[in-house]
Parts: structure tokens; C-alpha cells; sequence
């Protein structure tokens, strides 16, 4: 006979089985993931930048030997809003990145406090240091035309995609190919709006008039393509002359001002031709509705026999077509060179009060660049690197996870789908 059961007091009352412990984050110093290897194939070996939102690494693949960059992309800490952000800079990059002078994105990885996206690794750097550091450009007219239709082709393909970037400028454009060939990266703040009230979104010295209003009206907006056009003018005078035109395209700056009342008035302080005058003009359009289009500008620069003027003086005639073609690499240009050039002075009588006091506004176009060219009084300050937007991006940006090619996403611990070269 079966003993009685034992009375339910004797046994602890059941507990509901816990839920699993939420993955265990945490804030990684850029250094903490040097030694990395991710999806057991690339090895994270060292720091190309560090930014707000992550960092730039360099990597080698163990197994073919080949380098790429990551950008680890931090999740700790950011909203869903920022987090769709992220999302769209990624869906943005990869559909420019079909491009051949875009830095093409190979894959992304995905773990529970960042995400890993795998690009292109660009050995020689961004154009802002080949301008500056190396001196490449300035004075180099083959070389800046070979490199500028390049520029023009990239932010074409993008804006026939309907993407639109917002942040050009020389530190968002890497060189390859020992400087012949150029790639357009850092898609951070780009979209998809054709119009768009995000207004001071981008660097400074590349805003489009229309961009920085200082208190824009309710429901007032402004066209991205223009704005970025206006950005490729900006960097056509980094190419040929390396400097800045002015410091921000906005009536408060001295030498924007004498630009608007003469357009030649740049000639006094950068050493253009009258050819690149008139190109410019058609780019620095205040009315967006009137500034030339990509393909327009992409014609101009092919016909223009000569951008700069070079201290040596003027070449007469078209130049070889074997130097248009193969343009090298200039050696460096003595200083005494320079030396050979009169100042303009800004005490002429040939200018009026506001010109007068453009050519004595020395920063606002020479940040960041050497003293390089006739106006020797101005000094050389540094670039202002801001890529910031003083406005939150518009919510109709974001981008979901959907939207995102399925194939393109791993997860730990798959193998990481790097192609060999």
C-alpha cells in the first residue's frame, strides 16, 4: 500500500524560469580592440581616426594577406533614432560604392555593441594631405583635371541614385594609385531627400549660401544637389590653388562679399585664370535655381585649357596631350620661386572699401592651407574640420533594418565573406 503524498507545505512553492541575462555591454577605448580578430579572419592591427560615433581601424585578412579598413560603428549608448542613422549611412555607402571612385564597402558584421563595416583600405591617405602635405595639386593642372572629372563622376552616380552627400570636401575623398585616382568615402551625413531643411548640415568652408541660414523660416527648405555642387567649387579651388576662396559663404564674411560685387576680385588674391573665373561663376550661383548642373561643370573642365596661373608665367597654346593624359606628379617648386611674386595690396585704388577689406581678411581663404601662392602677407590656419549638423537630421531620413541587403549582414561567428584579390 502506497504511503500518503507528503502535504504541499513540505515543498518550496514552484518559481517561474528566469528570463536569460541581457548580453553583458560594454564602452571599448579605440585601443581596447587593437588584436581584434573578427569572424576569425580579420585582424584589427591598428587606428586610422577615431570620431564620435566609432572608430576607423586598419585590418589585414590572415588568410590572403590583404589590408582593409573597418569602421566599428558604436550601439552602446545611442537611441533607435541614431541607431536608424547608422543604418543609413551603411544602405547609402553601399549603393554609391558601385561606383569605381567610391570606396567600395566589402561587408558588414554585426555584434551586440557595434557594427563592423569593411571597406577599402586607401594607403595614401585623403586629398586634404596630398594638397597640403604633399603638394601635389596646386599648379598642376593636368592632374587637378584628371582628378576633379573623377570627383564629378562619383557625386553624379550618387545624385542619379538619389543620393545625396552633404559633407564634400578634401578630407572626405581618398587618394589612390600614387595619386592619380581618387575615391569618394563617409557617407555619415548623406541622404536621400531631395529637399531638406537640415540646414548647417556639413563642413563650413563647403556650405552652399542657402545651407547656412542663420534663422531659417518655419517649413523653409533648400536643394541638396545644388548645395553639393556649390561643395565640388570649394574643392576646385583646394585642387588648383590650395586654399580656401572664403571662409563661409555668408554676407558676414568680408572676402564672400567681394567675391559677390566682382567675381575677377578673386584673381587678386588666387592666381585663376580667366577661364576658371568664369567656371566658377556658373558654380558660386547664390540662386540655387541658376548654378550649373554635374554635367555642365563636367563639360566646362574639359574645355578649360588652364585653371591657375603659374608663377613662371602664363603658358601660351593648348598643352601635350600625352601631359593631359599621363599627368605626373610635379616635383617640388623651389621657394625662391615664390619669392619672384609681388603682394597684391590691398591699399589699391582699383578697389573699393569692401575689397579693401577682403584682401586684409587673411582667414578667411587661407585656413588650412600653406602659403603657397603671391599673397604672402596671409597666414595659414588650420582647416576647419567641423562635419557636424547644428540641426538633428529629418526623421523622413532614417533608414530600417529591412531595407538593408539580407546577404550583406553577418553574424558572429560566421566567417566573414572577404573576397581575394
Amino acid at each position: 500500500m502506497l504511503a500518503p503524498p507528503p502535504p504541499l507545505s513540505m515543498y518550496p512553492p514552484m518559481l517561474p524560469t528566469p528570463p536569460p541575462s541581457p548580453p553583458v555591454t560594454r564602452c571599448y577605448a579605440p585601443e581596447d580592440r587593437l588584436g581584434m580578430l573578427l569572424a576569425n579572419r580579420l585582424d584589427l592591427i591598428g587606428i586610422l581616426g577615431v570620431g564620435a560615433y566609432g572608430v576607423v581601424y586598419t585590418a589585414i585578412d590572415i588568410h590572403t594577406n590583404v589590408m582593409y579598413a573597418v569602421k566599428a560603428l558604436n550601439k552602446v549608448g545611442l537611441d533607435s533614432r541614431q541607431l536608424k542613422f547608422q543604418q543609413r549611412e551603411i544602405k547609402l555607402h553601399l549603393t554609391a560604392s558601385q561606383h569605381h571612385n567610391v570606396v567600395s564597402l566589402d561587408c558588414i558584421m554585426d555584434s551586440v555593441d557595434c557594427t563592423y563595416v569593411v571597406i577599402e583600405f586607401c594607403p595614401e591617405g585623403d586629398l586634404f594631405s596630398s594638397i597640403t602635405e604633399k603638394g601635389n595639386f596646386v599648379h598642376n593642372d593636368p592632374l587637378v583635371k584628371r582628378v576633379f572629372l573623377q570627383i564629378l563622376d562619383a557625386v553624379q552616380f550618387c545624385h542619379s541614385n538619389g543620393i545625396y552627400h552633404r559633407d564634400l570636401k578634401p578630407e572626405n575623398i581618398l587618394v589612390t594609385d600614387q595619386g592619380l585616382t581618387v575615391k569618394l568615402a563617409d557617407f555619415g551625413l548623406a541622404t536621400v531627400d531631395s529637399c531638406t531643411s537640415d540646414f548647417g548640415c556639413g563642413s563650413t568652408f563647403y556650405m552652399s549660401p542657402e545651407c547656412q541660414q542663420p534663422n531659417p523660416r518655419p517649413m523653409s527648405w533648400y536643394e541638396s544637389a545644388p548645395n553639393d555642387v556649390w561643395s565640388l567649387g570649394v574643392i576646385l579651388v583646394n585642387l588648383t590653388c590650395g586654399r580656401n576662396p572664403w571662409k563661409r559663404a555668408s554676407s558676414e564674411d568680408s572676402t564672400f562679399r567681394a567675391y559677390l560685387k566682382d567675381p575677377y576680385f578673386l584673381k587678386t588674391i588666387l592666381p585663376l585664370t580667366d577661364e576658371m573665373i568664369c567656371i566658377l561663376s556658373r558654380i558660386f550661383e547664390c540662386d540655387p535655381r541658376k548654378r550649373i548642373t554635374i554635367p555642365e561643370l563636367r563639360s566646362m573642365i574639359l574645355e578649360c585649357p588652364q585653371f591657375t596661373i603659374p608663377p613662371w608665367g602664363p603658358i601660351h597654346g593648348p598643352m601635350p596631350v600625352d601631359f593631359v593624359s599621363n599627368p605626373q606628379v610635379p616635383l617640388h617648386i623651389p621657394a625662391d620661386v615664390f619669392d619672384s611674386q609681388s603682394s597684391v595690396s590691398s591699399g589699391s585704388s582699383d578697389y573699393s572699401d569692401s575689397l579693401r577689406s577682403a584682401v586684409s581678411d587673411a582667414s578667411s581663404f587661407t585656413e588650412g592651407y600653406p602659403d603657397i601662392d603671391s599673397v604672402s602677407s596671409m597666414s595659414s590656419l588650420g582647416l576647419d574640420c567641423e562635419a557636424d549638423c547644428k540641426n538633428d537630421l529629418a526623421q523622413s531620413d532614417a533608414i530600417i533594418c529591412s531595407d538593408l541587403m539580407e546577404p550583406l549582414v553577418i553574424t558572429f561567428p560566421q566567417p566573414i565573406p572577404v573576397p581575394v584579390y
